[in-house]
């Protein structure tokens, strides 16, 4: 793996308030302004700082000119500006640009936890309370309790979170199974090599569970950068906190409905608008009159959660809360209550008082988690069974993480719904392809008319077309109606298209032909062959791919140290399999793959998957080999990828990704 170089600025405190993947992109942004004239002046700024992304959308030219004279005379206008003092400006416009937007009110916030802020501060309340729980879960985990108990008035959370062990056995406690701990670098004194390739792993495998981490690189968690350890941190713990507010996984929820119709309603609420409306259940079996619709202000009063403890608990909890006027010993009255049921967790009177949104919604998912206040009977449990197709909620969760992952500013919890307005799928599409987007003709939501929703997917339909998509007589107000085949397939396709986009890229200096999916089969089959080894699969949907040794061949031929083979079974059994099959994602993820696969679609053979997960490993070889050589990739693509003429394998993945004709969608070709 190629070494990590990170931007350097000399003066710590300015270093400290940017990741490492800000400097690099504010880095670029200032080398293209340095490009056109050799220097970067006072006069260059106003139009420089125009075009960034965080601020294009907020402030004209003529804007940032007017802010930008606070700091600097009309007289020095030829002053030239080195990259610490632009980094100083670009601080002091997102303190003016954060005046004007008002802050975000994004309801999935605590998904997007702050891995990175204005200033970057963090909360002590936060931290003492992540830290409870940490203490906590790991008490009996024998590499954990050496550390433990970690003292919230100290730093040293952030020191045990350096080599990265921390973090992924907090990712395995939140979604068991996700990493597999035998990848894990875990000696007393690990190298740089090492620490990194633990964060890299965790970072990869975060993505895959759902956390947003666009704004954050392996050099951030080396350096225990507070701010975006908690908010990883958080974000992780909250994953945890609301697992179970699944159907699936919580057949009583089914209760809050009352037909089938409101079950798909329920399943594609966000995890926190179900823990919301579990609370409003309860609370509308007392007197209490209002509907909580936050985990914020709606609570600083406490009211709710009186009411809600006395619901869940009337034999430990009373009234007796309401008779005290004053907001903090009122708020510590409640919890005295919750303590007498075992929940006091997360909350702080003055957490209650102040409205932590986070906190609170730990508080209240605690709360679900010891008294749900739920029941099954016979006349819902035939609505229960209505829970989606395993292998489709494999596709849409798969889909629905790449999506959140590529760093655009719409966060979804749901494919089927969150896409139906096709905003999101124009942010994805302009981020696959930068500019194929028309901006001019698209409605941003909230959208109320449903004919902007459908010109919207309209616009998506037209570049999927342009793409080369196959998408014969669909129309834009398929994906309005939420027709989930075509949703999937078209994701699908999107997908591949981006993958084969960056191996493409890689290969930008070659004349050769366009990357196909039978040129993937046929590297990987000459990348394991040229290795020494024997296993060589026939196309995606080859049944031997379910033992995982051709997987794990292919990654020891790119990576030969990273594979530990002794402890590969040999994928005889179901249980050997799935062994195997979570070794290699942990194992690609730890090299540097973004793969959203789970070990059962390695197991099932699932063809989508194996494609995706192939190309994955065949973007970090020869991205990885770029970087050592310093040299375009032609040579090893025209060496290792099948001339034009080679047809031993069929593009299953294209066919797959399509429906019958008949639902509108035919075969794709590559």
């Amino acid at each position: 793996m190629a070494g990590f170089v990170g931007v350097l600025v000399s003066d710590p405190w300015l270093q400290s308030q940017f990741t490492q993947v800000e400097l690099r992109a504010l880095k670029s942004h200032f080398v293209h302004m340095k490009a056109q004239t050799g220097h970067v002046t006072v006069a260059d700024l106003a139009s420089g700082m125009a075009k960034l992304k965080a601020f294009q959308d907020l402030f004209t030219e003529e804007e940032v000119a007017a802010i930008l004279a606070k700091y600097y005379p009309s007289a020095s206008a030829q002053q030239e500006i080195d990259f610490e003092a632009f980094l100083k400006l670009y601080l002091n416009m997102q303190t003016h640009a954060s005046t004007k937007s008002g802050g975000t009110g994004n309801s999935s916030s605590f998904l997007k936890a702050a891995t990175t802020t204005l200033l970057h501060t963090i909360s002590e309340s936060e931290k003492k309370a992540y830290i409870a729980h940490i203490n906590s879960c790991f008490e009996e985990d024998p590499f954990m309790k050496r550390f433990l108990p970690i003292d919230p008035s100290t730093n040293d959370l952030f020191e045990i979170a350096k080599d990265g062990v921390l973090l992924c056995k907090l990712i395995n406690l939140a979604v068991p199974g996700t990493i597999d701990e035998r990848t894990l670098n875990t000696k007393d004194k690990l190298n740089p090599w090492e620490r990194n390739e633990n964060h890299t792993l965790c970072l990869n495998s975060a993505k895959a569970i759902g956390c947003t981490v666009v704004n954050i690189g392996t050099q951030d968690l080396v350096e225990g950068r507070p701010h975006l350890l908690l908010g990883l941190i958080s974000q992780i713990i909250k994953i945890q906190l609301l697992s179970d507010l699944d159907l699936k996984k919580t057949p009583e929820l089914v209760e809050l409905v009352d037909d089938s119709k409101e079950v798909e309603e329920l399943m594609n609420l966000a995890p926190e608008k179900v823990l919301l409306r579990w609370m409003n259940f309860h609370l509308r079996k007392t007197d209490f009159k209002k509907i909580i619709s936050n985990f914020s202000s709606d609570l600083k009063d406490g009211e709710a959660y009186i009411y809600l403890l006395n619901a869940l608990a009337p034999e430990h909890c009373n009234f007796s809360p309401l008779e005290s006027k004053d907001l903090m010993e009122r708020a510590k009255l409640i919890l005295l209550q919750a303590e007498k049921i075992n929940c006091r967790r997360y909350l702080t009177p003055k957490d209650i008082v102040e409205g932590s949104t986070n906190l609170n919604l730990a508080f209240v998912a605690n709360l679900f988690h010891q008294r749900k206040g739920l029941s099954l009977d016979s006349n819902k449990a035939s609505i229960a069974e209505t829970v989606k197709n395993d292998e489709v909620a494999r596709e849409e969760r798969a889909f629905r993480f790449w999506i959140n992952g590529l760093g655009i500013e719409s966060y979804i919890n749901n494919s089927f719904e969150d896409l139906r307005n096709g905003w999101v799928l124009l942010e994805v599409l302009d981020k696959v392809v930068p500019g194929i987007v028309n901006w001019r003709l698209a409605n941003k939501p909230p959208i109320k008319m449903p004919f902007k929703k459908v010109e919207n997917c309209n616009q998506v339909i037209r570049i999927g077309k342009q793409l080369k998509f196959s998408l014969v007589n669909v129309a834009g107000n398929d994906i309005v109606q939420g027709n989930k085949k075509l949703i999937l397939a078209f994701l699908w396709q999107l997908m591949r298209h981006n993958i084969l986009q960056l191996l493409r890229n890689l290969r930008h200096h070659s004349q050769g032909k366009e990357i196909t999916d039978t040129d993937i089969l046929h590297w990987a089959n000459e990348k394991v062959k040229s290795s020494g080894r024997s296993s060589q699969m026939g196309s995606f949907k080859d049944k031997s791919l379910a033992n995982g040794i051709f997987f794990l061949e292919l990654i020891s031929a790119v990576e030969p140290r990273v594979v530990t083979w002794n402890i590969v079974t040999k994928g005889e059994t179901e249980e050997e399999k799935k062994l195997n099959a979570t070794y290699i994602i942990s194992v690609a993820r730890k090299l540097g793959c973004s793969i959203y696969l789970l070990p059962e679609d390695i197991v099932e053979v699932h063809p989508k998957m194996m494609l995706t997960l192939t190309a994955s490993i065949m973007l970090w070889s020869l991205s990885n080999r770029t970087g050592e050589n310093n040299s375009p990739m032609a040579s090893e693509l025209e060496t290792e990828i099948a001339p034009a003429s080679i047809s031993t394998a069929v593009d299953d993945c294209a066919s797959e990704a399509s429906l019958p004709a008949e639902n509108g969608i035919q075969n794709a070709s590559s």
